[in-house]
């Protein structure tokens, strides 16, 4: 096994790249809001709100998220009357299968944060004159994120991961380059330089983490 392979095997994963990385952000950014506003409206008292919400969490947390993905790819198109309309390109079939399932995820990431903040915060933003959306935005909010910031980490580590899902849908992510160079050659050091792409991400995002813990704490005790 010649560097000059490896290289050469980076290289021809390095395609597959774009759509792991872009599912990862797509996910992240999309998920993490929807996530909050499940949190908030399955914490309502309005039961309308919340037991649908608390369903769709149940739904998607209880379910494998390959499973999921085939759903959205392969079965929505069959729906009778508005399954044309669903029949989606594989990738955003990806993302809105990712979307959904990692917000019900970071929904009770969220919903364990806020549970976590003191009664008192409440009574104490009340007697300054805070509104409802002051209270949540000012205080509720901030020591929320500190609580999930760790679970958090852990999620979007296992949501890099989990990226390597989509190739059962055929989209052409580094799993996929990687089995198509170990059919090619007959040679497994194709799966290690994925795996070392994996790794490489994954303690970046270890290293972020650890950084905005640090700084969530300091601003704490500030």
């Amino acid at each position: 096994m010649s560097l000059s392979y490896l290289l050469d095997l980076a290289v021809f994963l390095l395609p597959g790249l774009k759509y792991t990385i872009g599912l990862f952000c797509i996910t992240v950014v999309c998920a993490m809001p929807l996530g909050l506003m499940l949190t908030f409206g399955r914490n309502s008292k309005i039961k309308a709100i919340s037991a649908p919400i608390g369903f769709f969490v149940w739904l998607m947390r209880g379910t494998p998220l390959l499973l999921q993905l085939f759903f959205i790819y392969y079965g929505l198109p069959f729906l009778p009357l508005i399954g044309q309309y669903l029949d989606m390109p594989r990738f955003v079939a990806a993302c809105v299968g990712f979307i959904l399932n990692y917000s019900a995820y970071f929904c009770e990431i969220f919903r364990g944060g806020i549970r976590a903040v003191d009664k008192g915060q409440y009574e104490a933003a009340k007697v300054l004159g805070f509104s409802k959306w002051q209270t949540i935005r000012k205080i509720v909010i901030p020591q929320m994120l500190r609580v999930s910031l760790p679970p958090l980490s852990n999620e979007t580590i296992t949501l890099v991961k989990d990226t390597a899902l989509i190739t059962t849908i055929a989209v052409t992510e580094i799993l996929y380059f990687a089995k198509s160079a170990v059919n090619r050659d007959v040679n497994p050091t194709a799966f290690l330089v994925a795996a070392i792409f994996y790794l490489t991400m994954t303690y970046g995002l270890t290293k972020l983490f650890v950084y905005l813990e640090k700084r969530f704490d300091y601003e704490g005790e500030g």
